[in-house]
C-alpha cells in the first residue's frame, strides 16, 4: 500500500523535534546527539572485533547484565555429545509432518516462477552447506546450528516458506553456519554483527543467533538521534531491513524466526513493529524518501490484524497491541506504550489517517489500562508481575515520551505568516475545520511521575500480630510489603542474632518462616531493600514457648 504524496503539517515538524526526547533515568537524560552506545561483537573472517554502535536509549530493552566475552572451546561449556548428536539428527531429519522440506519448497517456488534459478541455486547451496557443516560440529555448536535448521524445517513443513520469508531465513542459516564454524562460543544474550551489515543479531541459547529487530531499529533510532554524521549508516540499515521484511497481515512485518517463550516461528512483536515504523518515518522525513513512508505504512497491517497473524486485540474501548503475536493473553504495558509512540510518530510525520485511527484506538484502551499497572509503590510488568528495575525505568520513559507528545499536540501551533489562501471561487476564504481535540496526556504524565517517585521511596513494611510459637518448630511471621524487595528476617535473642534468612518477595501479604531453637523472647527485625536500593526496616517481639514433650 502506498500513502501517496506527503503533506507537511506543524504536527509533523513537532514529532521530528520531539523524536529525540527521553526521560531522565538514573544516569540522567540522553537527548539528541547523545545516544547510548551498544557493544556488538563482529565476526570478520574468523576473528571477532568489538564494535560500539549508537542505540536509542529509549528502545533498548533492559535485561540482566551480559558481559561480552570470547570463550575458548571449554569442554565444560559444551553440551554432552549424546545430547548434541540428538539435536543434530533431529535437525537433519526431513520431511517433518506436513511433507514439505526446505529443498522441496525451493523447487516448488522455482517451478511456480516465484523465485528465479539463480536465487534457487544460491539458497539450495546454503542449505546443503549448513547440513554438511552440522555433521562436522559437536557440542554447543552443533546444538545451535541444528536448532536453526530445525526451525527452518518446521516452517517449511507448515507450508510457511513463502518467497518473502526466504531471504531472512536463508540469511539466518548462513550467518549461523558462519558463526558456529568459525566464531567463538557466546554468552546468552550477547549481540553480534557482521562486516558490511548494520543488522543487530542476538544469541539466544538453544536457538542460535537471530536477527534482533527491536535492537536493529533501536540502532536506527540511535543513528537518527546521533546527527547527520550517521546518515550513511542509517540509510544502509533501513535499506537492508526493508529488503528483509515479510509479507504478513496484508502488509509488511519484521518477523522473528525462532522459538521463544512458548511461541513457534514465525512471529511478530508489536513493540518491534512500532519501533520499525517510527524509525522509517523519521528517516523518510530526513531523506525525503517516500519508499520509507510506504514501508512504514505497509507495517501498519499487524496493528489492524488479530493474532496470530497480527497483534491487535479488540476491546470495548478500542484495541490493545500485543508484545507477541503468539500470546494474546499477555499484556505487557511497556510494549503497548512504545507501539503507541511509534504509531503516533508515524501518523504525525506521514499525516496518515490510517496511522491516526490505529493510534486513537490503542490510546483509548491504554488510558484505561495504565492506572492498573500502578501498585501505589511500583509498576507492574504484565497483569500480575512487578517490573524489575530495568523494565520499571523503561516503562516510565515510554510513558514520559507519550506524555510529551500529547502535551505538544495539545499546544496550538503558531499561526502561519501571510493571509490565508482564497476560497475555491476567489471569494472569502473558508473557515478551516477545527482540529480534533488531542487526548489528554494526564494519565501518562501522572503515571510517569509516580514511577519516578517510587524509585526514591523506601518500601513499606507492615508486620501482623505475632502468635505464640514453640521452640524447635517452624514459626511464621506475616507481613505486608508495598513493593518487590529483598527481604531479610533476623531473629535476635539477648542482643545477639541467632537466625537470619533473606529472599526476594513481591508486594502484598507474605509469610516469612523461621525456626527458633530455644524458648524465650525474640526480637524479629524485617529489613527490606527495593530494586532501586531504598531500604526500610520494622521490628516486633515474639514469645516462644517451650517444646511440647510427648510421652
Amino acid at each position: 500500500r502506498s500513502i501517496g504524496a506527503v503533506r507537511w503539517t506543524p504536527l509533523a515538524l513537532a514529532v521530528v523535534t520531539l523524536g529525540g526526547l527521553t526521560a531522565a533515568g538514573p544516569a540522567g537524560a540522553a537527548g539528541p546527539g547523545h545516544p547510548s552506545r551498544d557493544l556488538v561483537l563482529v565476526l570478520d573472517r574468523g576473528v571477532v572485533h568489538p564494535r560500539v554502535e549508537p542505540a536509542d536509549p529509549a528502545l533498548e530493552l533492559p535485561r540482566s547484565v551480559v558481559h561480552p566475552r570470547v570463550e575458548p572451546a571449554d569442554p565444560a561449556l559444551e553440551l554432552p555429545r549424546s545430547v548434541a548428536a540428538g539435536v543434530g539428527r533431529r535437525a537433519a531429519k526431513a520431511p517433518l509432518p506436513g511433507g514439505h522440506t526446505p529443498a522441496g519448497e525451493l523447487d516448488r517456488l522455482l517451478a511456480a516462477g516465484a523465485i528465479d534459478r539463480a536465487t534457487h541455486d544460491r539458497y539450495a547451496k546454503t542449505l546443503v552447506d549448513a547440513r554438511r557443516s552440522l555433521g562436522r560440529l559437536s557440542g554447543t555448536r552443533r546444538v545451535e546450528l541444528g536448532a536453526v535448521l530445525s526451525n527452518l524445517d518446521r516452517i517449511a513443513a507448515a507450508g510457511l516458506l513463502t518467497p518473502s520469508r526466504l531471504p531472512g531465513l536463508i540469511l539466518t542459516l548462513g550467518r549461523n553456519r558462519q558463526w558456529w564454524t568459525t566464531g567463538p562460543l557466546l554468552g546468552d544474550g550477547q549481540r553480534v554483527g557482521f562486516p558490511g551489515s548494520q543488522l543487530v543479531w542476538e544469541y539466544y541459547a538453544g536457538q542460535g543467533i537471530e536477527i534482533q529487530w527491536l535492537g536493529t531499529f533501536g540502532r536506527a533510532n540511535g543513528y537518527f538521534l546521533g546527527g547527520r554524521g550517521h546518515d550513511a549508516e542509517l540509510t544502509a540499515l533501513l535499506d537492508e531491513a526493508v529488503g528483509l521484511a515479510t509479507q504478513r497481515a496484508g502488509g509488511l512485518a519484521w518477523e522473528y524466526d525462532f522459538r521463544f517463550d512458548g511461541g513457534a516461528p514465525p512471529w511478530v512483536s508489536g513493540l518491534a513493529q512500532g519501533t520499525a515504523i517510527q524509525a522509517l518515518s523519521r528517516a523518510a522525513v530526513r531523506f525525503t524518501r517516500a519508499d520509507y513512508f510506504n514501508a512504514a505504512h505497509a507495517g501498519l497491517g499487524v496493528f489492524e490484524t488479530p493474532p496470530p497473524d497480527g497483534v491487535r486485540v479488540a476491546t470495548p474501548a478500542g484495541a490493545h497491541y500485543l508484545i507477541y503475536s503468539f500470546a494474546p493473553g499477555e499484556r505487557v504495558l511497556n510494549a503497548f506504550i512504545q507501539a503507541l509512540v511509534g504509531l503516533h510518530d508515524y501518523a504525525g510525520l506521514a499525516n496518515s489517517d490510517d496511522g491516526r485511527a490505529l493510534f486513537s484506538a490503542g490510546e483509548a484502551e491504554a488510558r484505561l489500562e495504565v492506572p492498573g499497572y500502578d501498585t501505589g509503590a511500583w509498576s507492574l510488568y504484565d497483569q500480575a508481575t512487578e517490573s524489575d528495575l530495568g523494565y520499571h525505568t523503561l516503562l516510565r520513559d515510554f510513558l514520559s515520551h507519550l506524555c510529551s507528545r500529547l502535551e505538544a499536540a495539545a499546544t496550538p501551533a503558531p499561526p502561519a505568516g501571510g493571509p490565508p489562501p482564497p476560497g475555491p471561487t476567489g471569494g472569502t476564504p473558508p473557515t478551516p475545520p477545527a482540529p480534533a481535540p488531542a487526548p489528554s496526556p494526564d494519565v501518562y504524565c501522572t503515571a510517569a511521575d509516580h514511577f519516578t517517585a517510587y524509585m526514591h521511596q523506601p518500601p513499606g513494611i507492615a508486620i501482623a500480630a505475632v502468635g505464640r510459637s514453640r521452640a524447635g518448630a517452624p514459626a511464621r511471621l506475616r507481613i505486608g510489603l508495598s513493593k518487590i524487595s529483598e527481604v531479610t528476617l533476623t531473629a535476635s535473642r539477648g542482643g545477639r542474632a541467632v537466625y537470619r534468612t533473606t529472599e526476594r518477595l513481591g508486594h502484598g501479604t507474605r509469610t516469612l518462616t523461621w525456626r527458633p531453637a530455644q524458648p524465650g523472647r525474640y526480637r524479629l527485625t524485617v529489613a527490606a531493600t527495593d530494586l532501586a536500593g531504598n531500604a526500610a526496616a520494622s521490628a516486633t517481639v515474639a514469645t516462644v514457648a517451650p517444646p511440647v514433650h510427648r510421652h
